[in-house]
């Protein structure tokens, strides 16, 4: 697969070049716009999921970006108490519509992988705490 930083689209005035970074960091804004998305991850260290900060969001996302499709992985923590199956195809929608509406490019797949779940401090009492 050819990427698009190899091979741009060429028009009258030049050549147009998306970088993957980017693809990813639009992909990782409209994955945590969706309610029920504590963030993304950066892995599993340790066995724990690291949640990243807002900064970092193109860390939780892999991208294959080829001349005209994309292909995305996320990486997310959910919010505990949401319905998981519900919340990961609203984020597939949110990041399918927004690479392809900002980029032009055809999203061919939109794959969430849940690493973990993450507790908001308001609902989140004593008897609660993760030990």
């Amino acid at each position: 697969m050819q990427t698009r930083k190899e091979k741009g689209e060429q028009n009258e005035v030049g050549i147009i070049r998306i970088a993957d970074e980017v693809v990813g960091i639009i992909a990782g804004m409209a994955a945590t716009e969706i309610p029920g998305v504590a963030g993304m991850s950066g892995g599993l260290v340790g066995g724990i999921a690291e949640m990243l900060g807002k900064k970092n969001l193109a860390k939780g996302v892999k991208v294959e970006v080829g001349e005209k499709e994309a292909a995305v992985d996320l990486y997310v923590i959910m919010e505990y108490g949401v319905r998981l199956p519900d919340i990961a195809i609203q984020v597939q929608e949110n990041v399918k519509h927004a690479i392809e509406s900002m980029t032009g490019l055809e999203v061919v797949e939109v794959n969430v992988h849940v690493q973990g779940v993450g507790f908001t401090a308001e609902g989140r009492d004593d008897d609660s705490r993760v030990r």
